[in-house]
């Protein structure tokens, strides 16, 4: 059925229904089994939002449409890079050509970056960027003559991305991506960092990280990890100084270290990158995400000189990446407009992204207190501008997204979690409203299972 373009706009319930028709969405079986919310529009923090009985809401985003939007919507100083650079152009190729939103954009992501990052290759989504991380790697080992240093070791509970090399490194067992074991290339696997931002390094995890690097270097080419935050694979939080056992380690054993600050980057945890939590810098930083506060996807792959060094001076001299759409344009001069607006206080009201995302991180630790110890809840923990309730089973998702929406709440539970990230500059009256809404959300899901 073709959609109605006349002056009528099609319903909710028309749109909705060849949106199952036709439309795949992520994580889901074709057709989806339940239906989508309909976005209208958005502005601020909030979503506007049609209902299939064609009613209009409006919903708080607690989720920064999965961690991106940090400026919440319609900012002006992005719209009006947006619209500026469209006037200029919105694409061109990047083999051979290059560009000034580009090369802005690389100055400032190095002088942003911990030292000693000095290059950029600019990528089109996260898991793109982590595939390139891992490519730099492997070719940067044989590069130097060491062809068998082709591994790769993580930590349990980590996600990466869902393309191929970046789900090897995914936890193999609690990941969404066991259906591909036997395809993926065999990584190394420590067991998952003991929890707790705050907690002291527990000597025995160490002695494991150093045991298996020990054993495994001659055939490690790097170590890969989220740096203080798992995210997609089960919002936990770790001691920053298991990053600088991996450090010392991948230091002591000629490994180089891979930070993915997809996720994390642009000060959701509370650092601008959560590697200044431990104080140290990793040879490869994947970021993405929060870059273009959520307006058009793009990510990068920043590295060393000694890692660019490595590659440049190997028997293929070149990094064999090229993506079509690299380096776009008009996303590059959108992430540099997010930049500015994260990083001058003028443009964010006299404030600045750290006095924001303390702020948020003090209203979600007193807006979900109320439920620790409640039956059916196994931790609420809270780092930065990220707020977690776990359960002790899986998450109803239908109940309690019914309960979040009715609480004027998006929220996007997952496997037991039910979380929320929202953009800075979520007011504290709207920060009240998605604690409520989480609560709503647990206590629907645990009355329901």
């Amino acid at each position: 059925m073709p959609v109605d373009r006349s002056e009528n706009p099609p319903s909710a319930e028309a749109l909705l229904g060849l949106d199952r028709a036709h439309v795949w969405h992520p994580y889901g079986p074709m057709p989806g089994r339940v239906a989508p919310l309909l976005v209208t529009g958005a502005e601020g923090v909030r979503l506007d939002v049609r209902l299939p009985d064609g009613e209009r809401t409006r919903l708080i985003d607690g989720m920064s449409s999965w961690w991106a939007a940090i400026h919440g919507y319609r900012h002006p100083v992005l719209d009006e890079a947006a619209h500026a650079q469209l006037d200029r152009m919105a694409h061109v190729m990047f083999g051979g050509l290059t560009h000034e939103p580009a090369i802005r954009l690389a100055e400032r992501l190095v002088e942003l970056s911990p030292e000693p990052l000095r290059h950029v290759f600019l990528a089109d989504s996260g898991s793109v960027s982590v595939e390139v991380a891992i490519k730099m790697c492997l070719q940067y080992q044989r590069s130097l003559g060491r062809p068998a240093k082709r591994r790769l070791l993580t930590w349990r509970g980590g996600y990466h991305g869902d393309t191929f090399h970046p789900m090897s490194v995914c936890d193999p067992e609690g990941g969404m991506h066991s259906l591909w074991g036997g395809v993926l290339p065999e990584q190394v696997f420590a067991e998952e960092p003991p929890a707790g931002f705050d907690a002291e390094p527990d000597a025995q995890y160490v002695a494991h990280l150093a045991d298996l690097m020990e054993r495994h270097a001659s055939e490690l080419a790097a170590v890969i990890v989220e740096p203080v935050v798992q995210g997609a694979g089960g919002m936990r939080f770790h001691s920053p100084a298991y990053l600088r056992t991996l450090r010392e380690l991948c230091d002591e054993h000629d490994v180089l270290l891979i930070f993915d600050e997809i996720a994390t980057g642009f000060g959701r945890s509370g650092a601008l990158f959560a590697a200044e939590h431990a104080g140290i810098s990793p040879d490869v930083m994947c970021v993405g995400k929060a870059l273009t506060g959520g307006y058009l996807t793009l990510a990068a792959a920043l590295c060393t000189t000694r890692v660019a060094e490595g590659i440049s001076n190997g028997e293929v001299p070149v990094l064999a990446h090229g993506p079509t759409f690299m380096a776009n344009p008009l996303a590059a001069a959108i992430a540099n407009a997010s930049l500015d607006v994260l990083t001058n206080p003028r443009l964010r009201g006299g404030v600045s992204w750290q006095q924001d995302v303390a702020r948020l991180e003090r209203g979600l630790s007193a807006g979900l207190a109320e439920v620790r110890g409640l039956p059916g809840v196994r931790d609420v923990r809270v780092l930065g501008a990220i707020g977690v309730i776990q359960l002790d089973r899986e998450v109803d998702m239908a109940a309690a997204t019914d309960a979040a929406v009715r609480n004027g709440v998006w929220l996007r539970p997952f496997r037991d979690l039910i979380y929320a990230m929202p953009p800075y500059p979520t007011e504290d009256g709207d920060l009240k409203e998605i604690c409520g809404g989480m609560i709503a959300a647990a206590e629907a899901s645990i009355s329901a299972s």
